[in-house]
């Protein structure tokens, strides 16, 4: 059997779950064991798989490119999404694309710590892809399917990333919940052209812009 380290499995998020998800941890001491980032629905998550409408992007580097991507989801809240020199595919996209552009994006969760003390989550991709309406209304049911199964199993007792959470995070599961149905619901009202101008004018609200006011470094 090969020795080579297995690729995580991707796990699925709504904007709102992923920004509130602040805490990591490794499951060893191994200096190379996984940085794990904790939902508050109750699930570890390594490598993360998102869908949404790239509204914005911008070249933030100073020596070097370096680029920032809004995805925002259909509950209008954004995944802030940076790709520099150390993932030139990903940065070659963000480049190139120009918003309003359905996008999939698999990569791993960064947190960084404001001056504040609050924590921001942010997106490192490793592949961005182009996809269709059919493809992010997949998600949304997806994504959707799996934030009310974490949901439906947290408080199980052998649940101990659900543990883990309630110890971690003061916030109610059921607003998840809420959020989950409510980008379902989303789906009922048509999808297409008009779901990413509902995204484009909702993606750009003060508090999101608080989750930019500082660049995670390379």
């Amino acid at each position: 059997m090969s020795g080579a380290p297995t690729r995580e499995v991707a796990r699925r998020a709504f904007a709102a779950e992923f920004n509130d998800a602040s805490y990591t941890f490794k499951e060893s001491d191994d200096e190379r064991a996984p940085v794990y980032l904790l939902l508050p629905t109750g699930e570890r998550a390594n490598r993360v798989f998102v869908v949404g409408t790239l509204t914005e992007k911008e070249d933030v580097g100073e020596d070097s490119e370096y680029w920032r991507g809004r995805v925002v989801d259909p509950n209008g809240d954004t995944f802030f999404v940076y790709a520099g020199q150390y993932q030139p595919d990903a940065a070659a996209m963000l480049r190139e694309l120009e918003a309003p552009e359905y996008v999939a994006i698999a990569g791993k969760p960064r947190t960084y710590e404001m001056d504040d003390g609050t924590v921001n989550v942010s997106l490192r991709p490793e592949s961005i892809t182009v996809v269709d309406d059919a493809t992010r209304d997949r998600w949304v049911v997806e994504t959707a399917e799996r934030t009310l199964e974490r949901i439906s199993t947290f408080d199980d007792e052998a649940n101990r990333y659900a543990a883990m959470a309630r110890e971690e995070y003061d916030r109610p599961v059921e607003s998840y919940r809420e959020n989950a149905i409510r980008a379902l619901e989303s789906l009922d009202t048509g999808g297409g052209s008009s779901d990413r101008e509902t995204e484009m004018s909702d993606g750009g609200t003060s508090e999101e812009a608080d989750g930019e006011s500082e660049t995670p470094v390379q």
